[in-house]
């Protein structure tokens, strides 16, 4: 989908952010080290792995559906702005039931907002497969008199050239659409989730092994001659070698001191008072944004 956005164009998803904040300007470092909450960290160790930020990438949000209107949201600004640009809203198929799905999507056709809204359909939400949680498992014609269109979401190409299409169409003025990007989740939702209660591991093998877009990728630029096995093995060597410098920042820099956590709470307003667990603990703010902080613990 990278690949297809121009200057300018927005993304909002849920927190499964760490890819996106990498493709949009962060370093593997700031990654791995907002992950182990380190003052190298993306936003120094106050989001963690659900709130990462960069230019245009609006996070990295907790909240089931919650990046929906606010995608909406970037949008109007686009248009308002008169810019040709996009904001692409990321969602899973468990979130597309969400009632502010439908708020969204209702506004943006009415005022043709140019958002695409982007379901990645994993198959099973946090567990449950979606015939089990949707009436409609055609997650691309949810959005009713949103047009959507269905793509192979473990093709590369197919995502790289629909996003092309999709973006074009947006651009036009024609305003809102949904995309339905179906892929796999090899693991489980989370680490509570061991992934093979409610499905088989035969069937993720077979998922790996005939649907995997790493390998399938691979295949495809060494049959067409575009690389060799040798130039791909050498390129992975190389990130390997970024992911463990990275890691060896992430595991051992240090944490912001207390105080920031009264910093970024207001913008351009004087030094606030601050409640803290009770009223006694009440101050007032030492540092208003966390860049006075780390300037003043030298790390600016």
């Amino acid at each position: 989908m990278k690949a297809a956005m121009t200057e300018g164009d927005a993304v909002i998803t849920a927190y499964r952010c760490h890819g996106w904040t990498w493709l949009l300007g962060a370093t593997v470092t700031e990654v791995l080290a907002e992950l182990t909450g380190r003052i190298a960290g993306n936003v120094h160790g106050k989001g963690g792995s659900m709130h990462m930020y960069t230019k245009n990438f609006y996070g990295g949000n907790g909240i089931v559906g919650a990046q929906q209107p606010l995608g909406a949201g970037v949008a109007l600004a686009m248009k308002y702005r008169e810019q040709k640009n996009v904001c692409v809203t990321l969602y899973g198929d468990g979130a597309a039931n969400q009632g502010q799905l439908f708020e969204a999507t209702n506004m943006a056709k009415l005022w043709d907002l140019p958002v695409l809204f982007v379901c990645e359909n994993n198959g099973f939400g946090m567990g449950t497969a979606v015939e089990r949680s949707s009436a409609s498992t055609e997650y691309y014609t949810r959005g009713d008199y949103v047009p959507g269109i269905w793509v192979d979401g473990m093709d590369i190409l197919a995502v790289r050239e629909a996003t092309k299409w999709a973006k074009e169409y947006c651009d036009s003025g024609k305003g809102p659409l949904m995309m339905e990007m179906a892929t796999y989740r090899y693991h489980g939702h989370s680490m509570s989730d061991p992934g093979t209660s409610y499905r088989t591991r035969d069937e993720i093998q077979e998922v790996r092994k005939t649907r995997d877009p790493i390998t399938g990728f691979k295949d495809r630029i060494i049959t067409s001659s575009l690389a060799t096995e040798e130039e791909l093995k050498a390129i992975d060597k190389e990130v390997r070698k970024e992911v463990d410098e990275a890691l060896k920042i992430a595991t051992s820099d240090g944490v912001l001191p207390p105080e920031a956590l009264f910093t970024d709470i207001y913008h351009n307003t004087p030094a606030q008072e601050i409640r803290g667990a009770t009223i006694d603990e009440t101050i007032v703010q030492p540092y208003k944004t966390s860049a006075d902080l780390l300037k003043a613990i030298g790390r600016a």
